[in-house]
């Protein structure tokens, strides 16, 4: 009898630790908040409105904070344009990455980067500013000579599938800045120096 009393006091444990493994045990869920801009003010309270919206950075700094700008980045601050590229105007630039400046000629390069021939680099550079901010929507379509902010001429061209500096091509548009917009090309615009 003991033996049978034991037998049955074991199945009786199992069969309760069988019903305890098998009840899932879940946790309830946590209430998920509204967001904040869904939320309505009690009365007599003001909604919370941001003072500021946030800025955009300039268009030096949009260039600064990419690698691929750093030849153009560094040309800009030895050509002491990076004030201007930062201040209030708005401007339209096509820059020109690293590797447009490396498949440059090197002697060229080398050249407008000396300290005497500084004016030559502020001409290069300023080439690829026009005064003014243009999407590459208001390009689209459009074909026409465009004065940079040196006053020289150059063909911007959206007429195909893709739109065009010159002979550079547009390989990535519209990079919003606080001072206007930014597309990125694939060659380095050298406009005829006068002699």
């Amino acid at each position: 009898m003991l033996k049978s009393l034991m037998m049955l006091s074991v199945a009786a444990s199992v069969l309760l630790l069988a019903a305890c493994s098998d009840e899932t045990a879940t946790a309830p869920e946590a209430p998920v908040a509204p967001p904040a801009d869904a939320i309505e003010p009690a009365p007599g309270e003001t909604a919370a409105m941001p003072t500021e919206p946030v800025a955009l950075p300039t268009l030096v700094d949009v260039l600064g904070s990419s690698p691929d700008f750093s030849t153009l980045v560094s040309a800009i601050g030895a050509a002491d344009l990076t004030e201007t590229l930062s201040g209030p105007g708005t401007y339209t630039l096509f820059a020109p990455t690293n590797e447009a400046f490396a498949a440059m000629d090197p002697a060229l390069l080398e050249d407008l980067m000396k300290p005497e021939n500084k004016d030559k680099l502020v001409t290069v550079l300023s080439y690829h500013v026009l005064p003014g901010k243009l999407s590459s929507s208001q390009l689209a379509g459009k074909s026409e000579a465009m004065a940079s902010l040196n006053n020289k001429d150059m063909l911007v061209d959206g007429t195909g599938t893709a739109l065009m500096v010159n002979t550079a091509t547009v390989t990535i548009g519209d990079i919003e800045a606080a001072n206007g917009v930014i597309h990125v090309i694939d060659q380095v615009l050298v406009p005829r120096f006068e002699e």
